[in-house]
């Protein structure tokens, strides 16, 4: 190798490696912010060392108005909701999977069409439809609304991993008396644990952070979540609570993060086949 091409190559994995490093530091410095002004009793805008330490701003935070509320009414909200993606995402993908139509490909095209509409331009209609059907300002009108927007893409990753579950194992499960049905909860949703996984957590993380559709659709303050109360921290004339801010990001962090760590594991691993289908 000439001392040319040995320093170019040098040159570009110096380049890709601070390029990696600018990365990095966007997704460390408002993480850096967010744990030292959780304790710094004079936190703003700036990402420093605390002026002391203190427990002020959890202790202001943690009350059942600012963030125990709100927390359960996200639960309710994002946990029904992702349960219901994941149900109808898992019985859309089954037949798209396993059985051959002229209709899937224009079928998969509409979802993925439905994926790149913005949510800011069907809210209207979809107000107004509320409003006819009394859904407004009920959690299950938004449940059902979180559900509909997230399904889409959790159909075509549904599909995607259901594809890796080999029919052979069908086809025995079939033989022996099987319905369908039973096949595909005893057998297929099983083996794609990890797929499974995945669309769980990709559909409740979305919906765990969405503002606009609850801030639209619900209007009573006890039913708002978490993600709408914290524009609360936000004052009318600019001033913001920025200790009390970090401090309630942190909270209202730790549900999305207990979810991925419980799932980690599945999510790490292939499918589960070694030894099911016989040569």
């Amino acid at each position: 190798m000439t001392p040319t091409l040995a320093s170019r190559r040098r040159n570009r994995r110096l380049a890709a490696d601070i390029g990696l490093l600018v990365v990095a530091a966007a997704f460390a410095l408002p993480l850096a912010w967010v744990l030292l002004s959780s304790v710094d009793p004079h936190a703003n805008l700036r990402v420093k060392a605390p002026d002391g330490f203190t427990w002020a701003n959890f202790d202001a935070v943690l009350t059942p108005d600012i963030t125990f509320t709100p927390l359960l009414n996200s639960l309710i909200l994002c946990g029904g909701g992702t349960l219901l993606t994941v149900v109808c995402a898992a019985l859309a993908a089954y037949p798209l999977s396993r059985f051959r139509s002229r209709l899937n490909r224009p079928f998969l095209l509409t979802v993925l069409f439905a994926t790149s509409l913005p949510i800011t331009a069907i809210m209207v209609p979809v107000y107004a439809l509320f409003v006819r059907v009394n859904l407004i300002d009920t959690m299950q009108g938004t449940i059902l609304f979180f559900a509909a927007s997230q399904l889409p893409f959790a159909i075509w990753l549904m599909k995607n991993f259901m594809d890796g579950v080999p029919k052979e194992l069908e086809e025995a499960a079939w033989t022996d008396g099987a319905s369908s049905a039973q096949s595909l909860v005893r057998i297929v949703l099983p083996l794609m644990g990890p797929g499974v996984g995945v669309v769980t957590v990709f559909s409740f993380v979305l919906m765990w952070g969405n503002f606009f559709v609850p801030f639209m659709l619900l209007l009573t303050p006890d039913q708002m979540p978490a993600s709408v109360s914290i524009n609360e921290f936000f004052g009318n004339r600019g001033m913001v609570a920025y200790g009390q801010l970090a401090a309630f990001s942190i909270v209202y962090s730790t549900p999305v993060i207990l979810l991925y760590v419980l799932i980690a594991r599945r999510l790490g691993g292939g499918f589960a086949l070694g030894g099911a289908v016989k040569g």
